[in-house]
Parts: C-alpha cells; sequence; structure tokens
C-alpha cells in the first residue's frame, strides 16, 4: 500500500496541490488524507474512486505499475466488487479476520 500512497502523493504534487486543496478537490476530509501520508492509513475502494475523480483518471489508472496496467484475476474483481458493497465498520471487520490469518 506505500506505493499506492506514493503515487496519490505524485498525483497531488504534480497538481501542486497542498493537502487541503486536495481535500478540497476530492471531497475527502484533510484528516484523512493527512493520516495516509503521516501513519500509513490505507483508503477505502469508495475513497480511491473519489481520489480518482479529483486527478480525473481511472482506478486503473491509479494502479499502474511502471507503465504497465494490473489485471485482476476474476476472483480478484469479485472480491473487489463485494468489497466496495462494505461499509467501513465491515472493512475494518475484514481487515481483522485477515489480520488473526
Amino acid at each position: 500500500m506505500e506505493k499506492l500512497i506514493a503515487r496519490i502523493r505524485n498525483y497531488q504534487d504534480a497538481r501542486d496541490w497542498t493537502d487541503y486543496r486536495f481535500s478540497e478537490e476530492s471531497g475527502i476530509p484533510q484528516t484523512t488524507i493527512s493520516s495516509w501520508y503521516s501513519k500509513g492509513a490505507i483508503p477505502t475502494l469508495p475513497t480511491l474512486k473519489k481520489v480518482c475523480k479529483a486527478f480525473d483518471i481511472t482506478l486503473a489508472q491509479l494502479f499502474v505499475t511502471d507503465g504497465e496496467p494490473v489485471t485482476l484475476t476474476p476472483s480478484q474483481k469479485a472480491l473487489l466488487e463485494r468489497w466496495s458493497r462494505l461499509d467501513e465498520d465491515q472493512q475494518a471487520a475484514v481487515f481483522q479476520i485477515i489480520d488473526k490469518m
């Protein structure tokens, strides 16, 4: 996830946006944005969609590494589709389960 946060920062820096401006453009609270950079918090999928809308890019573009698009397996696509329907508490519960595995 560190690479994802670094890519978000790169998009932000390329536009010369402060965290405040990024917050205004994306509708994401500034405290949330700051927590990504300072605490390594992980953005949720709905939040990533807001990030992409602010930067006028697709989710696929956000996840591109070294110019190569990421290809998801059918299982990974199904997982992301289901994940996006979870609220924040449910997502936290899933992370707790995964961490215990």
